[in-house]
């Protein structure tokens, strides 16, 4: 196995610093921006931020796990043999990945019987994905991981298809001046989420040891502040204008 560089795990270490940081600034813009939208749509934004909340921590967790796992020596990096456990971010994603799904549903302001139809299938969908996932993740071979990434793929497809054909009719149904930054956000959500997938078949490119530890750590992180932080803001910005096509009757808003 390849012995991870100085510079390998710096960019991790820095990647991991800086996401700490970016969720829990988007934890505080969150909750502290609930005033200044309906309280019909509050709630969404308190989830929103819970899910911030919860990346933080588990970044910090994170963060903590690297900085014990490996130990600078004569310039070089050497591991201190206490693991690196990567199973917080999968405990994150099964936390967070559903209550994604859930506060965009809730800031479109359905029937309560799609509310919770919706927010069921979809949370439940996710959480079998990430479940699904996990055994290929921690799994030393190749073929074992293929098995699981293919079986978590199926939940994901399943919530692709309600994201674009389930809401699909919902958002038609919202203010004009809202539907552009709905879209955006579903959007957001898609390619976020399709990024880990790549991510995850990372060692079917042949990259393997420090080089596949490496990329698999920046891909997810990157994609965790994009699906979190990126769409809690548009999350913030639909309640915003939702609340003012609500309290003042629609106006001309570019979309």
């Amino acid at each position: 196995m390849d012995i991870i560089t100085p510079f390998q795990f710096s960019l991790v270490y820095n990647a991991f610093s800086f996401t700490f940081a970016t969720m829990a600034a988007a934890t505080a813009f969150l909750w502290l921006s609930r005033s200044q939208v309906a309280p019909a749509y509050r709630t969404a934004l308190t989830i929103s931020g819970l899910v911030t909340a919860i990346a933080a921590y588990h970044y910090l967790r994170i963060f903590e796990s690297w900085n014990e796992a490996y130990s600078f020596e004569d310039g070089l990096i050497a591991t201190t043999g206490i693991a690196f456990n990567d199973a917080y971010r999968y405990v994150d994603w099964l936390l967070t990945v559903p209550l994604l799904l859930i506060e965009l549903v809730l800031v479109m302001r359905l029937s309560p019987e799609q509310t919770s139809s919706k927010a069921v299938r979809l949370g439940s969908a996710a959480a079998l994905m990430i479940v699904l996932g996990y055994p290929g993740e921690i799994s030393t071979d190749i073929p074992t991981r293929a098995l699981w990434g293919t079986l978590s793929s199926i939940p994901f497809v399943y919530i692709v298809w309600e994201l674009f054909r389930g809401l699909g009719d919902s958002i038609e149904q919202q203010p004009v001046a809202a539907r552009g930054l709905i879209r955006r956000a579903r959007l957001l959500t898609f390619a976020s989420w399709g990024f880990y997938p790549i991510v995850y078949m990372a060692p079917f490119a042949g990259l393997t040891g420090a080089s596949a530890t490496t990329v698999i750590q920046l891909g997810y992180t990157i994609a965790d502040i994009v699906a979190k932080a990126g769409v809690g803001v548009l999350i913030y910005m639909i309640s915003v204008r939702k609340s003012q096509v609500e309290a003042h009757g629609p106006v001309a808003y570019a979309e």
